[in-house]
């Protein structure tokens, strides 16, 4: 058996070109597990609609973060690949879930060299039906299909690994060491409530009413809400962050639908409306920089913070290709890839 590892990363648009922005969002937003209804439903508001009047606006969006390089989730993805590469003892592919490189070709690329055995490892802290699961659903019908000589293992969730809390906790101390805030807000990418409770292998925990996520349950191992106040938790006592002085909101939701509240950019207004003035924002579910981060938050979260009184506003860069967070990844690899069981 000859092993070797595909890191997998949300994925990005070729181009900041409208055709290339949706052809990217076609993908995305046509995932079942991105959008969860009726395939009719999903095919009509995605191609119907969305596809009709988003791309020009995103594309302005992705036009305003680009690098000279490409897109910032990219490059960065690649940086971390090429280091953990040289840190490990086994091969580091790449590949993204929607966009390129693909899942498929990042599994080709290990055949190519040999590998049977993979560890699949979503660059994802917390599990969500629109991330994690998508990349496992899709990985093994491409490995039936494709690679049926392949075997997977795949990581867990790492949201409460010691590893990840202390890295995660140095980078936002680290940053926020020279500046000056008043309040730190750990906004996660949001999901639609109804996919908290589909992932609720109870079937009755998850009511998301404010109690259940602190409740002992065999729910919380699916539970994407669990997990990000988990993270938040863990990271805030590593921190010694005074009651008060933190908070947990979501950001990013699309229709109608009720999603995990509350809500970033309401939160961020709300902040500033009550006199706060100095406001830091870290976002946990990502571990590279994106969209969302570079653009949503750091943009049109500090516009909305100084449009209602907020002065200064610091947004902590994510892991991306840190030293310390490339060798928490580069030694999990190599206790898999010698056979000691990467656990949270």
């Amino acid at each position: 058996m000859s092993k070797g590892v595909l890191l997998v990363n949300l994925g990005s648009p070729d181009s900041t070109d409208p055709k290339d922005v949706k052809k990217y969002l076609g993908e995305f937003l046509m995932d079942e597990r991105v959008i969860d209804v009726p395939y009719w439903a999903r095919t009509l508001l995605v191609k119907g609609i969305v596809l009709n009047t988003r791309p020009k606006k995103s594309a302005e969006a992705y036009q305003k973060i680009w690098w000279d390089e490409g897109s910032p989730l990219i490059v960065l993805s690649e940086r971390l690949q090429s280091k953990v590469n040289d840190q490990t003892s086994v091969p580091i592919s790449l590949a993204m879930r929607y966009g390129t490189p693909g899942i498929k070709q990042g599994m080709q690329e290990l055949y190519d060299q040999g590998v049977d055995e993979v560890l699949l490892f979503p660059l994802y802290p917390q599990f969500a039906m629109a991330t994690t699961e998508t990349i496992l659903v899709l990985a093994e019908e491409l490995r039936k299909e494709y690679f049926p000589d392949m075997s997977f293992t795949t990581v867990p969730p790492f949201y409460n690994h010691p590893d990840y809390i202390r890295t995660l906790g140095n980078s936002i101390a680290e940053y926020l060491k020279d500046k000056e805030y008043e309040h730190i807000l750990f906004s996660y990418h949001g999901v639609p409530e109804r996919h908290i409770r589909k992932s609720d292998v109870t079937n009755s925990h998850c009511k998301i009413d404010g109690s259940c996520c602190q409740s002992p349950s065999s729910a919380h191992q699916f539970c994407y809400r669990h997990q990000c106040f988990e993270t938040t938790r863990l990271v805030a006592e590593y921190l010694e962050l005074k009651q008060n002085t933190y908070s947990v909101s979501f950001q990013s939701r699309l229709g109608f639908d009720p999603w995990l509240k509350p809500y970033t950019d309401r939160t961020i207004e709300r902040f500033g409306k009550q006199g706060m003035k100095k406001l830091a924002v870290v976002t946990p579910a990502f571990v590279s920089d994106c969209l969302e981060t570079l653009e949503e938050i750091a943009m049109e979260g500090e516009e909305i913070f100084h449009e209602v009184g907020g002065e200064k506003f610091s947004v902590v860069p994510c892991l991306n290709d840190r030293e310390d967070w490339v060798k928490v990844l580069s030694r999990w690899i190599d206790e898999w890839a010698h056979q000691k069981p990467v656990e949270a």
